[in-house]
């Protein structure tokens, strides 16, 4: 299960990312969202997960599942398009939330920034307001708005 809000962002926050991820990602299906992704920490190692997320909005069902380089690499040769690239920044929030602000497609005219934030259960996410210092740059709250999924945007982008 995911449980998450998500916001359009313009940038970077002016905030000190406890960590850095570099990844590409893309999708056999977007409904349901069947996707595969290589995720490289910065510094660290990199991990290839295959990805089932149903329904949308605050809580979806996700199951994720680990594979090795190869499968990966094979399964990203089935695609024959061109990944999404990503950069995530990671930043700690008070109550032990995290803030992930990523960087999609930067290179090119589509590329643009959103944020998200998990959470344990529906009742924190529905309850939680961000930091006074945030509550501008998360201003543009998009969770559950059709079209504002990273499948969505896949679908616009990378269709024949």
């Amino acid at each position: 299960m995911e449980i998450e809000r998500r916001w359009l962002v313009q940038d970077w926050p002016n905030l000190s990312p406890a960590a850095t991820f570099y990844m590409e990602q893309g999708y056999f299906s977007t409904r349901p969202a069947i996707r595969i992704r290589e995720e490289a920490l910065e510094g660290g190692a990199t991990a290839y997960v295959l990805c089932f997320k149903g329904g949308a909005g605050l809580v979806r069902e996700e199951i994720e599942i680990s594979v090795d380089q190869d499968r990966y690499q094979r399964l990203k040769a089935m695609l024959g398009k061109p990944m999404i690239q990503k950069e995530q920044h990671r930043y700690p929030l008070p109550g032990g939330f995290t803030l992930e602000v990523n960087s999609v497609d930067p290179h090119l005219e589509t590329g643009f920034f959103y944020a998200e934030v998990e959470f344990p259960d529906e009742a924190s996410a529905l309850a939680w307001t961000p930091p006074e210092e945030l509550k501008a740059y998360l201003s543009q709250e998009v969770t559950g708005q059709p079209g504002e999924s990273m499948a969505a945007y896949w679908a616009r982008t990378r269709t024949e």
